[in-house]
């Protein structure tokens, strides 16, 4: 015999497990926001714009073949701002402790769609440090790209700048206590769904009908609790006490 669960009984399930349900959403909530504010470094960013332009000497003399030729050479230089060339300078000038490669992994490269500006982003610790990276990065591939291929077409358009009060973007704590949440919710759910499925015990009159498959015939009405019985025998006594 298939057993049929109806909506009525998935909101009963729902409804007798609130409490846990609630119990497990908020220590989730708990969890990530603890973990955020108290155990998670900060980072934060900053980035400066690199310009990809021909230089020349009058405003009219700018065609869409130079246009065109800049933007193929952007894809380049995004490959020669994070190449040890560069790099390894932006580590000696500023005395870091860490490998090209460390430092690869902290700025990021890119450009919108058909524009000749360059993005270099910074992630640090340190938002002062951040901010430093990602200018002595843009004035070293400035001056380097000169040698390494013989042209003068790039010039910082917007260095980056150490605001005065400084907002880290990782972690998110409103972001991570907000998944918590869904997460939790839905343990909450499965656990309460769990406990139904392994209740295997007889609370009505219906899971008599619907477990052992047999027609109910009658139903044993509840016994009066100790303290009503006692009541009644007890008026009983008085009762006869008087009639006696």
């Amino acid at each position: 015999m298939e057993e049929t669960i109806s909506l009525q009984d998935l909101f009963k399930t729902l409804k007798k497990n609130l409490g846990i349900i609630a119990l497990t959403t908020i220590l989730a909530i708990t969890i990530a926001g603890a973990v955020s504010f108290l155990f998670l470094t900060p980072i934060y960013e900053n980035s400066t714009q690199i310009l990809v332009n021909q230089e020349q000497t009058e405003a009219s003399q700018m065609t869409n073949q130079n246009i065109q030729t800049d933007l193929q050479l952007i894809n380049t230089y995004s490959v020669i701002i994070k190449s040890p060339a560069i790099l390894d300078q932006v580590i000696e000038q500023m005395n870091l402790d860490m490998s090209a490669e460390a430092l690869t992994q902290k700025i990021t490269v890119n450009t919108a769609e058909n524009s000749q500006v360059v993005n270099v982003v910074v992630r640090d610790e340190d938002p002062a440090q951040a901010v430093e990276m990602a200018n002595t990065t843009a004035e070293v591939f400035e001056n380097d790209i000169r040698e390494l291929m013989n042209v003068d077409n790039v010039s910082i358009l917007s260095p980056a700048v150490l605001k005065e009060n400084p907002s880290p973007v990782e972690p998110n704590p409103i972001l991570n206590m907000a998944i918590a949440a869904v997460v939790g919710l839905m343990l909450g759910v499965g656990i309460a769904f769990l406990r139904e499925y392994l209740d295997t015990s007889m609370k009505t009159e219906q899971d008599i009908e619907d477990i052992l498959g047999v027609p109910l015939l009658g139903v044993i009405s509840p016994i009066k609790e100790k303290a009503e019985l006692e009541t009644t025998t007890s008026n009983r006594r008085k009762a006869a006490e008087l009639n006696g």
